[in-house]
């Protein structure tokens, strides 16, 4: 699996561990918001690493979440439209409800991102 991918997730998972947590809801919305961040990161960072592995020089990695879309549609998922549908999926739970508007903040809500994100994790690498 990518490397640096692993890295951000196990971040994301490591910030999680030190939240508050009464019953089922983590007490302190900012660092979950940063875990969500970081397993957003953790997404990109796989599909750098995988356009990294295919020839794509660092400079002419994508650099938008609309050339992102692109790179898979076209390189990474050619004929594959469910790893395109995974990635806008993730993109809006865990950099847009997650990360960017803080509105996942359920513990098991914020485990499934986490899955999920593992999961897209290892069909890219």
């Amino acid at each position: 699996m990518a490397r640096e991918a692993v890295r951000c997730l196990n971040n994301a998972r490591e910030i999680l561990r030190q939240v508050p947590v009464e019953g089922d809801t983590y007490i302190d919305r900012k660092p979950v918001r940063e875990a969500m961040r970081s397993a957003y990161l953790a997404v990109l960072e796989a599909i750098n690493e995988a356009l990294s592995r295919r020839g794509v020089a660092w400079k002419d990695l994508p650099k938008s979440v609309d050339a992102y879309r692109a790179v898979l549609q076209h390189q990474l998922a050619a004929g594959n439209g469910k790893l395109l549908r995974q990635f806008e999926s993730l993109y809006d739970a865990l950099y847009i409800a997650g990360y960017y508007r803080g509105l996942i903040y359920d513990r098991k809500l914020v485990r499934d991102a986490l899955i999920a994100a593992h999961n897209f994790i290892e069909k890219v690498a």
